[in-house]
């Protein structure tokens, strides 16, 4: 069997490095339209569970991109310069999205797979290959290409929002609100490598007009604005001020076509699940493909199963992720409050959260309780660590 992945992204790669471990051996390229060394973007961040499912499915990448990331062990609100609010109990990996393509990159090269840059496919009928993976982001040219099937909708959210860097490292991902003549401007910061962190700015319509920003511009802006947050460090670009786009398809399968990643589906940077979602995509393919033969047959029917447990898989995350586009178009009602509750309705977005838990968001405030529930979560994540690794040594 031959598959070709169109996208040099985490989906394609991730897909083309399992199929490559499968008892079929297919033959697998991966085409990317950008020259090599390219990918854009800043950091890219997951939390444990991504971790146990890329160890469990190939441990060799899976300890690879452990031991690229870097852990942020706490996430603090920051409303204008009052007091810092911290979340309690929360803390994730991050890494640089090149340095995440890389280590894929090299992992499908060593299992055999090929990869070719500089090349752009709009139409599936281009390609000789027994299954055709989409993986070119939101923009696919080949879902537009059989855009009758899929069926594509698009939500557009209402607020502008520009994807950054700066070479401010923070130790704990930061949500930081401050309020402008024009109205509330906010950010997401956190860590992406030893060197920078990623800093995403979000503003209302109203206030990006209000602050004279353009579509490229505005870095200057909003470095001072955030000066405190980012201890007078500058704001790396290229700007790109966008609107969010929540991407849904009724069907991910057109043929020996499927959709993966965000040219399946988007969930809004607020949850910050994007690339986690596409190596899962990627996970629940190559798991649907298990049973194909090297001729193929058996074909339609793992299509068919990848197509209905990952759209039923995206429903609710994509209205989670919904819930909490929402509540930062709403910011103005919520920052009303005080910073503690300022933070615990953040924290409470999507709507997921036991009340009780407001009790232990309380205790974090006070400095001798936060101390030790972070030693605790450490405890717990160096448990699970541990526990990775005994499974993957159990199972070689």
């Amino acid at each position: 069997m031959q598959i070709v992945c169109v996208g040099g992204g985490p989906a394609g790669l991730y897909l083309a490095l399992l199929a490559r471990q499968s008892p079929a051996r297919p033959e697998v390229t991966v085409i990317e339209r950008n020259p090599p060394g390219t990918a854009h973007g800043w950091g890219v961040t997951w939390g444990e569970e991504f971790l146990d499912d890329v160890y469990a499915a190939d441990p060799v990448s899976g300890r690879r991109l452990r031991a690229a990331a870097k852990v942020w062990g706490d996430q603090v609100v920051r409303v204008g310069g009052q007091e810092p609010v911290h979340i309690g109990g929360r803390y994730g990996y991050c890494v640089d999205r090149s340095r995440m393509i890389d280590v894929l990159t090299e992992r499908v090269l060593e299992l055999g797979g090929r990869v070719e840059y500089e090349r752009t496919v709009s139409d599936p009928a281009e390609l000789d290959a027994d299954l055709v993976v989409a993986a070119d982001g939101i923009g696919s040219r080949l879902r537009a290409a059989r855009a009758a099937t899929f069926r594509p909708t698009v939500t557009t959210g209402r607020n502008q929002y520009v994807w950054l860097g700066t070479p401010k490292v923070f130790d704990a991902f930061t949500f930081a609100f401050e309020r402008t003549d024009a109205g509330w401007v906010w950010a997401y910061g956190y860590p992406s490598s030893g060197a920078t962190s990623t800093f995403i700015v979000e503003c209302a319509p109203s206030t990006w007009e209000g602050l004279g920003l353009s579509a490229d511009g505005g870095l200057d802006v909003a470095a001072e604005i955030f000066a405190d947050v980012l201890s007078g460090e500058p704001l790396l670009g290229p700007a790109s001020w966008q609107r969010f786009k929540e991407m849904r398809n009724e069907t991910w399968r057109a043929g020996n076509l499927v959709l993966a990643g965000d040219a399946a589906h988007t969930t809004h940077f607020g949850i910050g699940s994007g690339t986690v979602l596409a190596v899962q995509d990627a996970i629940a393919l190559a798991d649907a493909l298990s049973g194909v033969s090297a001729k193929g047959v058996g074909l339609d029917i793992a299509l068919d199963a990848y197509d209905r447990r990952r759209r039923a898989a995206l429903t609710p995350i994509q209205g989670a992720a919904m819930r909490s586009m929402r509540w930062f178009e709403e910011v103005d009602r919520h920052l009303a409050a005080d910073p503690v509750r300022v933070a615990w309705s953040l924290f409470d977005r999507r709507g997921d959260q036991a009340p009780w838990r407001y009790q232990a968001h309380l205790a974090t405030q006070v400095e001798p309780l936060r101390q030790a529930r972070r030693g605790i979560t450490t405890a717990r994540r160096i448990v699970r660590e541990r526990k990775r690794e005994r499974s993957v040594h159990h199972g070689q």
